[in-house]
């Protein structure tokens, strides 16, 4: 018997790599982390490798060590003994000259439907590298709707977090 990927939670599959869906709460944050090639690779290398959400504790587990297009991973959304599982899929890898990183879509019992972005840019003209979390989002559950500006306060927290678990050179 053959097993198949539980579908996305929704249609717009991809979009983080272009423009952002209508319909959904959509949020971004990018930020300076430092100059070089060389923190942009370690950037890269640290997002890639599930580094943000190893170094928050988020990561539940993935079915490889790294991003890929179609690795399934959990993560833990909480706070102390408090928490949401919630699984997600690797939509996309970036791999650009001047922007790497990767973006997962929620599943079925994922709290919220959308798509998260962890990227680092490189800006050649002064030589600067950027944190960058892309999201759009809507609710997934009743609680999540009836909580919608706390939900949202939490998404940007997290984000901010995210990106300092990025290396610096500043």
């Amino acid at each position: 018997m053959a097993v198949f990927p539980a579908p996305f939670t929704y249609a717009e599959v991809g979009a983080t790599r272009a423009q952002m869906p209508t319909g959904y709460h959509v949020f971004e944050l990018r930020r300076a982390i430092g100059a070089g090639r060389d923190l942009f690779d370690r950037g890269a290398e640290h997002i890639l490798a599930f580094g943000i959400q190893r170094s928050l504790g988020l990561l539940r587990d993935a079915d490889s060590e790294t991003a890929r297009a179609g690795t399934e991973l959990t993560v833990r959304i909480g706070f102390g003994p408090i928490g949401l599982i919630a699984p997600c899929r690797v939509v996309h890898v970036l791999d650009e000259p001047h922007r790497r990183g990767f973006a997962y879509g929620t599943l079925p019992g994922h709290p919220l439907i959308g798509e998260e972005l962890f990227a680092v840019e490189y800006d050649p003209a002064d030589d600067t590298v950027y944190g960058l979390i892309t999201s759009f989002s809507r609710p997934g559950t009743w609680y999540v709707g009836a909580g919608r500006p706390v939900v949202r306060l939490v998404q940007r927290w997290f984000a901010h977090r995210y990106l300092r678990t990025l290396p610096t050179n500043r």
